[in-house]
């Protein structure tokens, strides 16, 4: 799992923390994601030392430079599942911005365990007539073998913007993991203790593990 996580943390620093004053365009995600990276590799290293002293930093970053190129509402509805229906309006709108603060946390714990690891990316592929699209990336690190990820973007039909919404670690589905996590949970104590449950997690600060 530690493996794992290495590898994605590289791709979202280097793939999906992009730069809001570049004002990227989202209408091409594999231009987007390459056009990105080296602004984002340029800002984590300029704030280093900062970052060191204060961890908590990593969610002003992430919230500045990854959260407005992530379809959060769409992630949100798909680890919500079926209970998106057993929901009401009320639940839903309250647990989508508090989903969203999770991510924002979760990234940023996710940072620390960022070691300059190399990403390589899969040529850039037409798009025509598409709505989603997976872009596959290898993590390289000298000390171990490489990380397959695949970064999972969507089209948005009324915007036509691409945005991410889920990422698959050698197989393994952060949205699905997390969806098989938090389902339990609200079927047996409903969806306000889990957004009361995720409101106190994304509270937490963020640690450097030694």
């Amino acid at each position: 799992m530690q493996r794992i996580l290495a590898g994605i943390c590289a791709l979202i620093i280097s793939c999906t923390a992009f730069s809001a004053p570049q004002k990227v365009s989202k209408a091409n995600p594999y231009q987007m994601i390459e056009t990105v990276a080296n602004a984002t590799f340029t800002r984590f290293a300029i704030e280093q030392a900062n970052i060191q002293e204060q961890p908590n930093i990593l969610k002003t970053i992430v919230s500045e430079e990854l959260m407005p190129y992530i379809d959060y509402k769409y992630a949100a509805g798909k680890v919500l599942g079926r209970n998106y229906k057993t929901s009401t309006r009320e639940e839903i709108i309250a647990f989508i911005p508090v989903f969203r603060d999770y991510l924002v946390t979760s990234y940023a714990q996710v940072f620390t365990l960022y070691d300059k690891q190399e990403v390589k990316f899969e040529p850039a592929k037409s798009i025509d007539g598409k709505k989603i699209v997976s872009i596959k990336t290898v993590i390289i690190s000298p000390d171990r073998d490489p990380i397959d990820i695949t970064f999972k973007v969507r089209l948005n039909k009324k915007t036509k913007q691409w945005k991410a919404y889920d990422m698959v670690a050698e197989g393994i589905s952060l949205l699905d993991s997390k969806q098989a996590e938090l389902n339990s949970i609200i079927r047996q104590k409903g969806l306000t203790h889990v957004t009361e449950m995720l409101k106190e997690k994304s509270a937490r600060n963020i640690i450097f593990k030694k």
